[in-house]
């Protein structure tokens, strides 16, 4: 039998257009679904994929490969972790400082009159003001004058910046020297970061602050809460930003 015998005996197949409408179909939907399966891959790599795909369907010749096209963007996890390891490598650095304070001020940490604490905002060494200074006066004792070096020593190779913060209690003071208490906690700071200056700390790390008797840590009703808050705090403090937030300026209610 011949072939044109047998085509017209077969009939015409006027639906063999579907086989090239459905593998064009099945080619669609596994494109969208790689799109899909991309959507969450790295930009750089979907952008030069993307770009393979159009000039494959275009027929347009592919451009050669840029350098900055495999250059991977930063990534969040990636950064997330280096801040944790930053943040575990500075508290251990800062509890080797404290634990070598607590060792040279051991005598006066047993005896209650420091306190070395430790937060996120660095280490807290808490003098109390007696052992310091006389009552009212601003001038440092010469049997203190050793224990205040000895910190120094410490942080003298140390990188992190000092602040020294001066309290009173409640009790008003008024004489020449110190018109109030302000006056008063301010030069007791500054005597103990000019005695940091002559140990050998650089000044641009020091700051001396002066709170007179607004910031208690106990009662001003009792003579011991009284000497608590007389004191001097020296902060060692920790080289991490603060988290910055930007206070979004809400706007005016409009006018009837």
């Amino acid at each position: 039998m011949s072939r044109r015998r047998r085509y017209e005996e077969e009939g015409e197949n006027h639906e063999r257009w579907l086989v090239s409408y459905a593998d064009f179909i099945t080619l669609l939907f596994a494109f969208f679904v790689v799109m899909y399966a991309l959507s969450t891959v790295n930009e750089g790599k979907y952008k030069i994929l993307s770009n393979s795909l159009f000039n494959a369907f275009s027929g347009v010749s592919e451009q050669p490969m840029q350098k900055s096209d495999l250059q991977p963007l930063p990534r969040p996890a990636a950064q997330h972790r280096q801040d944790v390891i930053a943040l575990r490598r500075e508290k251990m650095e800062l509890t080797d400082v404290a634990r070598d304070i607590q060792k040279v001020l051991a005598p006066l940490v047993k005896q209650g009159k420091v306190r070395v604490t430790q937060t996120n905002r660095g280490i807290s060494i808490e003098i109390n003001a007696s052992v310091l200074f006389a009552p009212g006066e601003a001038k440092l004792n010469d049997e203190t004058d050793q224990a205040l070096r000895a910190i120094a020593a410490v942080l003298k190779n140390d990188t992190h910046d000092i602040q020294v913060e001066g309290h009173t209690d409640s009790m008003p003071i008024r004489n020449v020297q110190f018109p109030s208490n302000w006056e008063l906690s301010a030069v007791r700071a500054s005597s103990v970061v000019r005695l940091f200056i002559d140990s050998g700390i650089a000044e641009n790390r020091l700051t001396a602050i002066g709170h007179g008797p607004t910031l208690p840590v106990d009662s001003n009703a009792t003579a011991e809460g009284r000497m608590r808050n007389r004191r001097v705090e020296i902060t060692v403090l920790s080289k991490l930003p603060d988290v910055t937030t930007e206070v979004p300026v809400e706007s005016e209610p409009a006018r009837k």
